[in-house]
This record gives structure tokens, C-alpha cells and sequence, in this order.
């Protein structure tokens, strides 16, 4: 019997995508290899503690928790008694937010009793292909040292482009320029010191470059201010993806030695118009963006 349990381990340990188990009370009592390094925590940190924990921290593609809610997959899954399929996004040991695809089934005795069940999640991020596209740039100084994403010399020229490219053409589609600032930022560095400040620069660009749109662009500004450039954006579109950043930000958080740090952006949104200059929408995404500061923050303007 020891021997199968070691043997089933080891072909779950093989396995591509993430895989653990957990009782009815959602207690989890198996975590595979791909699951520690998909979310950065090893089975060590994640055996006996349950799904609900302030660990991995469940959420909708509204940055909504979904953990101890009706609305959690696994809860669905066993109280339905069927497979459940569903993307969402969880929190990686760093901090960041990773979309993820899980399906979730209940496990049953043989009595028919539920008796938990087994979730299978897997990298959702098609984004990988622009991670891969960061690294080819990183030769011509592109990219942003501290954060791996694209620089404000980066940034600058796929705002041009673009702008250049909808003056152009007249099949051209409009896109939205976003313009973010974490809040406080001084006083994350005044109170955890600048190394931890560098972690929070580092944890919101992951969190902003994992849950854009292939075709969308992130950069660092500079300082604690990032540019997104949002292709194919009329003002809806343009204001749900700066929503749905604001909150996945909002809902990210970082351990340090001297506690947790938990950090908010305020985002202006404006769509480009033909024949604007780069620095009349900028300027104008960054009048929106103290537009947000001066509401309370952890918001976004659009206009």
C-alpha cells in the first residue's frame, strides 16, 4: 500500500499542471511540485492549512475574494457534485496576482458522500509570450532594470507608434493610454525602507504586466508611475481594464520582516485622438490620474 501512495506521488509529481487535494472542509492535504512553483509556496507551507487561508487568496476576474463565499469553485464543485471549470486568479508567495485556469471535481466515498476534492489549475497566462518578448528587448535597453518590464524610453516609443499609426490610417483602431501612480509610496519606503519599496514596485508591475491583454503594453514611467497602453479601447473598454487592475492591485500584498505591506494605484484613462501629440495625452492621462489622487485615491478617472 506504501508503495502505491509513493508510486501515484511521484506520476502526480510528473505532472504539467498543479494539482492538490482537500477535505469537505476544504483542508488541503496534498500539494504537487507544479503547484509549488507555479505559486512560489512548497507543500511544506501549504499541506494543513485550507484554501481559505490568507495564503493564496482566490479571486474573480473583478479582483472580488472568492474564498468562503458561495461563489468559491471548490465549495461549488463538491456542494453541486460535478466538475467545476473556471478562471481566476490567486496570489503568488511574492505577492503578485497569477491568472490561473482551475477545475475543480468533488472526490466521493463509496458510500456517495462527498468527501472533498481534487483541484487542477494551470498557468492561464498567454501572457508568457510577452514575457518572452521582454527578454528578446532587454539587449536594447528597453526594459526596466528594477521591475523587468518596459522603460519610459520603451514606453515612449509605443505611444508613438501608435499614435503615429491611427494619424495614419484611417482602418487604424482607437487606443486608451493608462496612467498609474501607487499611492503613499513615500510612506511604504519611510516606514519599510527603500529595499521593501523596491519589492512593491517590483510585486504591482508583475501584478499590471501578468493581467494585460497580449496586445496591451506596460512600462515604468519612472519613479511609482507606470504607463499601460490599451489597443482596440473605446472609454468602456478602456475603463474595465483599469478597474480590473486598480482592484487586482488592491487585493496584492507583500511580507516583509517588519509586517505586511499592502499598496493601492490611482489610474487616469483617456482614449488617444488623431492628431494629438504625445505630450497632450499623456498630460491629459496624467490630469485624470490626480484627478483620482484627489478622490479618495485607489480609483480610476476616465475622460
Amino acid at each position: 500500500m506504501e508503495y502505491q501512495k509513493d508510486f501515484f506521488k511521484k506520476i502526480l509529481d510528473s505532472l504539467y499542471d498543479s494539482v492538490y487535494f482537500c477535505d469537505a472542509e476544504r483542508k488541503i492535504s496534498y500539494w504537487n511540485k507544479a503547484a509549488e512553483k507555479l505559486t512560489g509556496y512548497t507543500a511544506q507551507e501549504i499541506i494543513g492549512t485550507h484554501c481559505w487561508d490568507r495564503k493564496l487568496v482566490h479571486t474573480n476576474v473583478k479582483g472580488e475574494p472568492l474564498c468562503g463565499s458561495e461563489t468559491c469553485p471548490a465549495i461549488r464543485a463538491m456542494k453541486e457534485r460535478r466538475l467545476v471549470e473556471e478562471a481566476i486568479y490567486l496570489k503568488h508567495k511574492d505577492g503578485h496576482r497569477i491568472p490561473v485556469l482551475t477545475r475543480i471535481s468533488p472526490i466521493f466515498t463509496d458510500n456517495g458522500e462527498v468527501a472533498g476534492a481534487v483541484e487542477i489549475f494551470s498557468d492561464n497566462s498567454s501572457k508568457m509570450s510577452a514575457f518572452m518578448q521582454i527578454e528578446k528587448l532587454e539587449k536594447l535597453a528597453f526594459i526596466d532594470e528594477l521591475t523587468g518590464i518596459g522603460n519610459r524610453r520603451y514606453s515612449e516609443i509605443k505611444i508613438g507608434a501608435k499614435l503615429a499609426e491611427i494619424e495614419r490610417y484611417a482602418w487604424a483602431r482607437d487606443f486608451g493610454l493608462l496612467f498609474m501612480d501607487i499611492d503613499k509610496f513615500k510612506d511604504v519606503n519611510d516606514k519599510y525602507g527603500h529595499d521593501a519599496g523596491d519589492d512593491v514596485l517590483k510585486m504591482v508591475a508583475k501584478t499590471l504586466a501578468a493581467n494585460l491583454r497580449t496586445e496591451d503594453f506596460i512600462g515604468r514611467w519612472g519613479g511609482e508611475e507606470f504607463v499601460a497602453v490599451i489597443s482596440d479601447a473605446d472609454n468602456k473598454t478602456l475603463y474595465a481594464i483599469a478597474e480590473k487592475l486598480r482592484s487586482l492591485v488592491s487585493q496584492s500584498s507583500l511580507n516583509t520582516s517588519d509586517g505586511t505591506v499592502a499598496v493601492t494605484i490611482s489610474i487616469g484613462a483617456t482614449v488617444a485622438k488623431r492628431g494629438e501629440s504625445m505630450e497632450q495625452l499623456v498630460k491629459r492621462a496624467d490630469r485624470f490620474m490626480y484627478e483620482s489622487k484627489n478622490s479618495g485615491r485607489n480609483y480610476v478617472t476616465i475622460g
